[in-house]
């Protein structure tokens, strides 16, 4: 087995393939010659269409079950070289709209959030609508203070942006910054953000969601929002305050305009103008 999962990992790391995105195919892969136990042999259509049963049985969301299907296409062409047959289509994806905060609801997050260095963390993923990874990769250098840009480098895709550095938190920002080197993060570890020291390591996803959770608890708001409803959020007040989608597409780095549009359907501002008949 590990043979092949080696190969598959060289095979994705010559694609430029990210650390994270490989160790996911991996596992995807693991667990599939783990249950043909380890026999490649038997791999055929209609032993894959029995694994993907196997999955729908365990509970895996279709999402889930089609990211094993495109692992397990990608090993039988690039790794093994064999042919399936006929396509094995992806599995249909029900349609959720994201979950967004209110303004209101931002507001009460923000207000009870007494931790300086938490309170500035979760104002800037909402403010220049980043993702987790992102406020965790966050370095010094990536932020321009005279220019009160922000330069999000290797983001998801493998893909460069900039977006604005927001005024409201530029004197926080410049304290989590003094002292510190160009190649330093933004925000520390999770031992250096709960004890407000400064240096350490880099903060963590889970401890940046773990902060999103706790201020969602203190502002008693029920709704099942993730650090990502931050971002979503400022996509929808945006297209709320009638700033052009193409713009919203352009900051949130979507390579896609239908990507952006999914968010027309959670903007309430044209709601505002119709009356209910009842």
């Amino acid at each position: 087995m590990q043979d092949y999962l080696n190969l598959l990992a060289r095979e994705l790391q010559q694609r430029n393939y990210s650390p994270r995105t490989i160790e996911i195919y991996r596992n995807c892969l693991r667990f599939f010659l783990k249950w043909l136990n380890n026999d490649v042999s038997q791999i055929s259509r209609e032993k894959v269409l029995d694994f993907v049963l196997f999955l729908q049985k365990q509970g895996k969301a279709p999402k889930t079950i089609n990211l094993y299907k495109e692992v397990i296409k990608f090993f039988c062409r690039q790794i093994l070289r064999i042919s399936l047959g006929q396509e094995i289509k992806l599995s249909k994806e029900p349609k959720r709209l994201p979950v967004v905060l209110s303004r209101f609801e931002i507001q009460r997050l923000l207000d009870n959030t007494t931790n300086t260095k938490h309170k500035t963390l979760l104002s800037l993923a909402y403010g220049a609508w980043l993702r987790v990874s992102e406020i965790a990769y966050l370095r010094v250098g990536d932020i321009n203070l005279d220019q009160k840009t922000i330069h999000i480098k290797s983001a998801k895709w493998q893909k460069d942006r900039i977006t604005l550095l927001p005024e409201k938190i530029v004197d926080e920002i410049k304290w989590l910054m003094d002292g510190k080197s160009y190649s330093d993060p933004v925000f520390h570890s999770e031992q250096a953000c709960l004890s407000g020291r400064q240096g350490g390591g880099a903060l963590t996803k889970r401890t940046a969601q773990h902060i999103f959770q706790h201020a969602m608890q203190k502002a008693w708001i029920q709704k099942k929002a993730t650090f990502h409803s931050l971002r979503h959020s400022f996509a929808t007040h945006l297209l709320e305050n009638w700033t052009d989608i193409r713009y919203i597409q352009s900051l949130l780095g979507h390579t896609s305009i239908k990507t952006t549009q999914v968010y027309t359907q959670v903007a309430t501002h044209h709601l505002q103008h119709i009356q209910s008949p009842l």
